[in-house]
């Protein structure tokens, strides 16, 4: 049996590596996004136009950001992305955890959760 869990990881694979690796938001948006996007972030406004303002700013403030999967999990219409944000080289960056709920193949709602990648840790284990 085809689940579409693996088609969503897909799709919010190609999104994120479009608006931030490629650095082409208002294209991931149009590709991706759906009609409605519910953003979970306060420090972000619903919509597509909203998301494409955000990234277009933090690209503008740091132009050489890589953001690096590490693992993505999904079930049914839920995706989790785990990922390494690098802003600038020498950057410990942030762990970034994005949850996105997909309707149709298109993205609807999101959440995250973001963490700076500390110079040390209490523990030998990293954060990815």
């Amino acid at each position: 049996m085809v689940t579409m869990s693996e088609p969503n990881k897909a799709i919010v694979r190609a999104f994120y590596d479009l608006a931030f690796n490629d650095q082409r938001p208002a294209e991931a948006a149009a590709k991706f996004i759906g009609a409605t996007y519910r953003q979970h972030n306060p420090g972000a406004a619903d919509g597509p136009e909203p998301f494409v303002a955000f990234v277009t700013g933090f690209l503008k403030a740091f132009p050489k950001l890589r953001v690096t999967f590490k693992r993505m999990v999904a079930e049914g219409e839920l995706v989790a992305l785990h990922s390494h944000f690098v802003r600038e080289p020498r950057d410990g960056g942030l762990a970034v955890m994005d949850i996105f709920r997909l309707e149709g193949g298109k993205l609807v709602e999101h959440w995250d959760v973001l963490q700076e990648v500390p110079p040390a840790a209490a523990n030998p284990n990293t954060m990815f």
